[in-house]
């Protein structure tokens, strides 16, 4: 059951997160109306006694084609040529912000954790249902009291390999994205939400190992906790490190099996491929340059550790891999101006395609 909420979760989060960010793309890209062309806008009786009092009507001819009304000012109403700004986005556009995009916790409008923490109160709920909904089987199972479990980290004795323990950095990672979105959209980008969204992201797979320390065969695990931490506290640092965004991403890969797709047991993590990306796209010095398209990679994986190999006295590997991807975002996306386009670019920085990568690994083989 902890199998399939794990790889489950970050099936459905991805999609999620990508849609989630686009939802708005189009509001969000329209920025400021051009400039007036006249320096001068003539409005109001008070300027036009000025301009009458000093009695120089040649002046008039200079003021680039600008005409004087001989219309009544228009009250408060704003004038038609007024400079506007579209959107929700930024409802404040005159805050100062630091390099990756937050406003300083003097000037913001939530300053403190449970402030932002509010700002998500329908994305928290639905994420705990959801979370909820995965553990409800498990009541109708034989229980224990709480109790914990050492499941160990990456040894060959232990069940995974760490496979487990880096789905759960990766699930608590993507959480943490989704609420850091949504927190810095909803509180007009205030200072300290990525740490929030770290923080309840953390403490949402938290409580979910609660269901796990409920299993017999199973148990609340200190070795999940800190990989939940891990990948919260790498969204908090991505998102608070200037560029960091642009040149790194912490991606998920998943090579079709005899089944294609196993949802359920060891199999679906021998399926698995954890990497962090360096995204040529990131750095000024490749951005125009066709290696904008290439990932750096390096990352893990598992194999030889299901039951059945562990019968056939098959010895477990573990795999450190060293590769260049493609950045099929940035390729197929990286000019579109659709809400599609932008979701598709969204997902491909969290998930790597499946043959799109050439790939060296510390067992000497090759993999693609």
């Amino acid at each position: 059951m902890k199998t399939r909420f794990q790889l489950s979760t970050a099936l459905a989060l991805a999609p999620w997160l990508a849609g989630w960010l686009c939802a708005d793309a189009a509001a969000q890209d329209i920025g400021p109306m051009p400039e007036l062309a006249a320096p001068l806008a003539v409005q109001g009786n008070s300027a036009m006694v000025t301009i009458a009092a000093e009695w120089d009507l040649s002046r008039l001819a200079q003021v680039d084609g600008s005409a004087i009304s001989a219309q009544p000012a228009a009250g408060p109403e704003a004038p038609q040529d007024a400079d506007l700004t579209f959107g929700p986005a930024d409802p404040e556009p005159n805050l100062p912000r630091d390099a990756t995009g937050h406003v300083p916790r003097e000037f913001a409008s939530h300053r403190e954790f449970f402030q932002q923490a509010g700002s998500v109160g329908t994305e928290m709920a639905i994420l705990t249902a959801y979370v909820g909904l995965q553990s409800v089987p498990k009541l109708f199972k034989p229980t224990t009291g709480f109790h914990f479990k050492d499941e160990g980290w990456f040894g060959k004795d232990t069940q995974s390999l760490g496979m487990d323990k880096l789905t759960h950095a990766f699930n608590t990672y993507l959480i943490a994205e989704l609420l850091h979105y949504r927190i810095h959209r909803n509180t007009n980008g205030s200072e300290g939400d990525a740490v929030t969204a770290a923080v309840l992201a953390s403490g949402l797979m938290a409580v979910n190992e609660i269901s796990d320390a409920i299993e017999p065969d199973s148990g609340y695990s200190m070795q999940d906790i800190i990989m939940n931490v891990a990948g919260a506290a790498f969204s908090a640092l991505r998102n608070t490190t200037p560029g960091m965004k642009e040149k790194l991403a912490f991606k998920l890969e998943i090579v079709p099996n005899d089944q294609i797709y196993s949802h359920v047991g060891k199999k679906h993590y021998e399926q698995q491929r954890f990497m962090m990306s360096v995204k040529g796209a990131g750095f000024e010095d490749v951005r125009e340059t066709p290696l904008r398209y290439l990932d750096l990679q390096v990352g893990y994986y598992a194999s030889d550790f299901l039951n059945s190999d562990r019968e056939q006295g098959i010895i477990p590997k573990r795999h450190l891999f060293v590769g260049v991807g493609l950045n099929v975002g940035e390729l197929l996306f990286s000019n579109s101006s659709s809400r599609v386009g932008r979701a598709a670019r969204s997902a491909l920085d969290y998930i790597q395609l499946p043959y799109t990568s050439v790939r060296r690994d510390t067992q000497g083989e090759w993999s693609f």
